[in-house]
């Protein structure tokens, strides 16, 4: 079978490296003991794509929603316009993207079916399986009488969602019943005989499926809601249960509704019910599937037959090229078995090499042949890992190997993004070559996969937590308490073993950085000094910031912002990443001299830039400063001396940064709490003036003169400027972020967001360090609605702006939130992000989406910049607005999380600049009545909705009674 990809280079990147789609379809196959497994040819444009049905015969194109030169409905129709019954299936990153190209819910013309596609492989696995078992079911079923499981669903959203979940329940039952000890025929016909899974997304064909296969019907699984003669019906699913209970009484059935209610229509007909927002699905359907349902490695043999070892890969090939008896090597080298079995592995150059090899070239002696192989699949395999993923082999592993594994699960989005931004680098040797005076790395990483998480909540029973209000603290506790998987830790201290240096434990969710739905910031990271002489207790210790990573899945933050999004918290899996960290030593502290965010979209661009052009946020020390929106210093890479926001001495006494985190290196492994920063000093930059990077990166105010000199060699104040980076390019950082956000953005097909550290050093010797840290995607919505703004409309407006983020023409809005600006005192702001919280609360239990107004930064950590809200504070807003006020000074912070989960949902976000024309006149606030009032706080709600209008080709906005 042949499938034809269609995507970005990004999206075929991560079905491939992520999660070795070709290597699992290998696996699947032969596990089953089934020939021919698919072959995927990747494709980026329409072009290519109708060019390569023209030149070979496919059984399948899937394309994503994201297509070079064409959408993907219009690629459909021409796919079926050469070939009417080849199928093409949309992967979509949302059900919202699904659902733009389903217009009233019709199935348009040049699709056959849509799937949601978060990362996860196993629902491309199942989708193959599917369309598979569409092909064999008629021989299977009258040859072998093969069992048919029926399942009804017309929701992409839930078909990607249950499809993976139903054929990981029938493989892991037929792998059990080979377990059982049956004789070599029985075993083979047991893995052939696997049920098939046939999908309907109507009654009538539904109905057709069922009387064809009657007698091999093995279950019906049905939505509840589907359509019925063409259109769409609230009970077909029920109608459907009844007429197959009637006809055959013995054949389980699963109804599946996300209404509560017809769990009891479910018991009349009867039949099993699932809630569909049930946190505990996952289970619910395992419970059904178990109460209701009843390539092969390279064995090494010796002359005579016996085999005496095994290898699944190159890397096991190689250990035990150098440990079986050098017969059983000649045996085999002289029968090409190598060869024939790395060209089975498609390793098409390294067997090509090693077949024409014979022991007439080693002068017959086998312990050079023996050399020979083995250095050349070693050399084979180190070149593979550039880029690419390596699964952690505890007896043998390199330390200094840039991404290691231990698990067969996910990575999770941050990672992938990591290995992908590993991958350009190998492709672009010329960025290096450019900057050849700068180290520029990624640093080396070891990810522990979602099984291990999923091992973890399993054997601890934790999952049940995912289904209550539990505090967060009282959570990681329990997570705390619970015992670790001893494969994973019998892994981590092989490596902690070998590995000294600083290291940050950081969260990989396997949504986390993922396009349209990227859950930015709201997991944690731990940062360890990694200095306890004892490895066993520093493995303990990045144990328990694993364990406070998993807990944190459960977390009220992530919690709410999963129910913002549509997304089940049963279903996010958590990958952790254990990551060298970037910077140096001084005395007792540990810091990089750089951190910061770049974003290839300016959202907020000003002068002569434009939003193409990206712009960077970057501070002195630990990037804690940039990402959760403190005192930072924002920049064009474009400009870099285009810094408004400095352009006198008073504006730089008043924006430059004052304090800085790094890492206290402690010699200890002090237990660990739900507080991230068990381990950061919050230093003032005037501790720290003779540490190096302090020194370079500082000016100095010389008060008499009332004026600052580049330079922190002479008596006065010293004032991080950074301007031996942006002014002097003592270091090239504006034209490195030039050139990744360039690559970063071509290379993923949409705008991205990039963490990074730089290490400057002393030692003339020594090369400064660049380290990519992260990369993703990030959402400059372009959404397809015009929206136009006139000037009548901004003289009638009680709000206006011109730096809105977003694209919107909304009329519903009723309800609003508001910080009082008579009772406004900065010194209070925790206090008011509690009093929103709790109307918030009021909100989403009422599902009432608000106009958020109030002074300073949105979601900063640092309290005097803005109110400090988390999600779970605003989880229903709607709109936020940013106001001035005379007690604050913040610039808008596009490098925090809090920022990119904005964009990435698609809330709207309005910052009143009265210096941009903007203003904003909310005295009439005061005269409504309060539905609920505090000391900082109240909450109107209005007769009749307001209007708002956010243009975001010119990022205006205006708000209009």
């Amino acid at each position: 079978r042949e499938i034809l990809l269609v995507s970005t280079p990004y999206d075929a990147w991560i079905m491939e490296e992520d999660v070795r789609l070709s290597e699992r379809l290998i696996h699947e196959y032969r596990g089953l003991n089934l020939s021919n497994p698919p072959r995927l040819t990747w494709v980026s444009s329409v072009e290519e794509a109708l060019k390569a049905l023209e030149d070979k015969n496919f059984d399948m194109v899937i394309t994503m929603p994201s297509v070079v030169d064409m959408d993907c409905v219009s690629l459909g129709t021409r796919v079926k316009k050469k070939n009417p019954d080849l199928p093409v299936i949309l992967f979509a990153h949302s059900a919202v993207t699904a659902a733009n190209f389903y217009p009233g819910h019709t199935k348009p013309a040049g699709i056959d079916r849509a799937f949601i596609w978060s990362g996860n492989t196993d629902i491309l696995v199942a989708l193959i399986k599917g369309a598979e078992d569409r092909l064999n079911v008629d021989y299977d079923t009258s040859s072998a009488g093969i069992r048919v499981l029926l399942f009804v669903e017309d929701s992409p959203q839930y078909l990607s969602s249950l499809l993976p979940i139903f054929y990981r329940e029938l493989v892991s039952q037929t792998q059990a019943v080979m377990e059982e000890g049956l004789n070599e025929e029985h075993r083979l016909l047991t893995m052939r005989a696997r049920p098939k899974i046939l999908i309907a997304d109507n009654y009538e064909d539904a109905v057709n499926i069922y009387e064809k296969y009657k007698p091999y019907i093995l279950g019906v699984i049905s939505d509840v809601r589907f359509p019925k003669s063409g259109k769409p019906c609230p009970d077909s699913g029920i109608e459907l249960l009844k007429k197959i209970k009637t006809d055959r009484w013995d054949i389980p059935l699963l109804l599946m509704s996300s209404e509560p209610s017809n769990a009891d229509k479910a018991t009349l007909i009867p039949s099993y019910f699932v809630d569909k927002n049930s946190l505990t699905l996952h289970a619910d359907v395992h419970a059904f599937f178990m109460d209701h349902l009843g390539f092969g490695d390279f064995v090494f043999r010796m002359p005579d037959g016996k085999e005496i070892s095994r290898a699944t890969n190159l890397r096991t090939l190689e250990y035990e090229m150098n440990k079986i008896p050098i017969e059983s090597l000649t045996f085999h080298a002289n029968r090409n078995d190598f060869s024939r079995w790395l060209f089975a592995r498609t390793e098409t150059i390294l067997a090509s090499k090693l077949r024409p090899a014979s022991a007439e070239d080693f002068s017959y002696d086998p312990y050079e042949m023996r050399k020979f192989l083995v250095s050349n699949i070693h050399v084979r395999r180190r070149r593979r890992q550039k880029g690419v993923i390596v699964n952690f082999d505890a007896h043998d592993f390199d330390p200094d190997t840039e991404f290691f594994k231990i698990g067969n699960g996910s990575v999770g989005g941050k990672a992938r993004g990591l290995a992908f931004a590993s991958d350009l680098l190998r492709h672009h040797s010329e960025m290096m070559q450019e900057f050849s005076d700068v180290n520029i790395i990624i640093p080396n990483s070891l990810v522990i996969t979602t099984d291990g998480f999923e091992t973890f909540i399993h054997d601890n029973h934790l999952l049940k937590i995912a289904d209550t209000d539990m505090p967060d603290e009282e959570i990681a506790q329990k997570f705390l308490q619970a015992k670790f998987p001893k494969w994973i830790r019998d892994d981590l201290e092989a490596y902690l073993h070998d590995i000294h240096y600083p290291i940050a434990v950081r969260s990989s969710s396997l949504l986390e950085d993922a396009q349209f739905r990227a859950y930015a910031g709201l997991y944690r990271t731990y940062m360890l000094p990694n200095d306890c002489p004892s490895y066993v207790q520093r493995t303990e210790h990045v144990i328990n910031a694993i364990k406070l990573i998993y807990a944190s899945t459960y977390f009220k933050g992530p919690k709410s912002f999963s129910q913002r999004v549509g997304h089940r918290t049963e279903e996010e899996k958590m990958a952790v990443i254990i990551q060298s960290m970037v910077g140096d030593t001084y005395g007792e502290h540990f810091y990089p001299a750089v951190s910061g965010v770049a974003q290839s979209h300016n959202y907020y661009p000003f002068s002569h830039m434009k939003p193409e052009e990206g712009i960077a946020t970057i501070a002195l020390g630990l990037g804690k400063m940039v990402v959760e929106g403190e005192k930072t210093l924002r920049f064009s890479p474009k400009y870099p001396q285009l810094l408004p926001q400095r352009s006198t001495v008073e504006d730089i006494l008043e924006n430059s940064q004052r304090y800085f985190y790094s890492l206290k290196l402690e010699k200890t492994c002090s237990m660990l709490s739900i507080n991230d920063t068990s381990h950061l000093d919050k230093r003032e930059i005037s501790d720290a003036e003779k540490e190096y990077p302090v020194s370079f990166l500082s000016s100095t105010y010389i008060p008499n003169e009332h004026r600052i000199r580049d330079t922190s060699h002479v008596p006065g104040h010293r004032v991080i400027t950074f301007s031996q980076i942006l002014k002097y390019n003592s270091f090239p950082l504006p034209d490195i972020l030039n050139e990744f956000l360039t690559i970063g953005q071509k290379g993923m097909g949409c705008p991205v967001e990039l963490e990074f550290s730089v290490n400057l050093s002393q030692n003339q010797d020594t090369q400064p360090t660049f380290a990519l840290l992260q990369l993703r995607p990030m959402t400059a919505r372009a959404d397809l609605e015009v929206v136009d703004i006139s000037n009548e409309e901004i003289e009638k407006a009680f709000c206006y702006s011109s730096n809105a983020l977003g694209n919107a023409h909304k009329g519903n809005i009723t309800d609003i939130i508001y910080v009082k600006p008579d009772t406004f005192d900065p010194a209070k702001t925790i206090e008011i992000a509690r009093e929103i919280g709790e109307m918030n609360k009021y909100l989403a239990r009422k599902d009432r989406k608000y106009l958020l107004i109030g002074p300073g930064r949105w979601g900063s950590a640092d309290r005097w910049l803005g109110i400090p809200v988390d999600w779970a504070d605003i989880c229903n807003v709607d709109i936020i607005t940013e106001t001035e006020s005379a007690r604050l000074n913040a610039e808008p912070s596009q490098g925090s999380h809090f920022f990119h989960n904005i964009t990435t949902m698609g809330i709207n976000y309005i910052s009143v600049s009265e210096k941009d024309g903007g203003f904003f006149k909310g005295d009439w606030l005061t005269s409504l009545p309060a539905k609920n009032e505090s000391a900082h706080v109240r909450y109107v709600a209005l007769d009749k909705p307001i209007t708002i209008k956010v243009d975001g080709r010119t990022s205006r906005c205006v708000m209009m009674r």
